[in-house]
């Protein structure tokens, strides 16, 4: 079996993995990241997405062993000493979710969408998110919260280490 090494939340793992094993069963069955769920394992939702060096990817579509030598970063470890992230943050406040399915994807997604381009209007939001569904919201409010997580994300913040979190 083929044997990887990957970063995910800051933390390094080593494991021999089945050559066939998706990224979504291993974050999950293995190292217990609940926060990506399996949406459709056909790529088509968008639920499973994780950074994978700093860029979106969907976990479903992508091999653990692809994912050796690289650095992984989950819903889960957006946060930074125990506090939300500004996109986590911005989702809650807009109440840009509903059943919350599609959050940590949509989130994930977002985050590198910033990444991209700081200032994004309506329109490039809902271009950028174009692979994530949501079938609860209708969207509105998903894209304010994505336009006021870009705003808090632009400007320093009193905690500069807060608004610096991008993975």
């Amino acid at each position: 079996m083929p044997r990887i090494s990957v970063e995910v939340d800051g933390v390094t793992y080593e494991d021999e993995v089945e050559p066939r094993l998706l990224l979504v069963h291993y974050l999950r069955d293995r190292l217990g990241k609940v926060g990506t769920p399996i949406g459709c394992d056909t790529t088509n939702c968008g639920a499973c997405t994780v950074l994978l060096d700093g860029m979106s990817v969907k976990s479903c579509s992508l091999l653990a062993v692809q994912a050796d030598g690289r650095e992984i970063t989950t819903v889960e470890g957006i946060g930074l000493d125990g506090r939300h992230h500004p996109m986590q943050r911005a989702f809650h406040e807009e109440h840009a979710l509903q059943c919350g399915y599609c959050t940590p994807g949509m989130i994930m997604a977002s985050i590198d969408l910033l990444r991209e381009n700081a200032d994004p209007s309506d329109e490039e939001i809902r271009e950028g998110l174009e692979g994530n569904l949501c079938r609860c919201t209708g969207y509105q409010n998903i894209v304010r919260a994505v336009r006021s997580a870009a705003a808090e994300m632009r400007t320093p913040s009193e905690n500069p280490s807060e608004s610096e979190v991008t993975s």
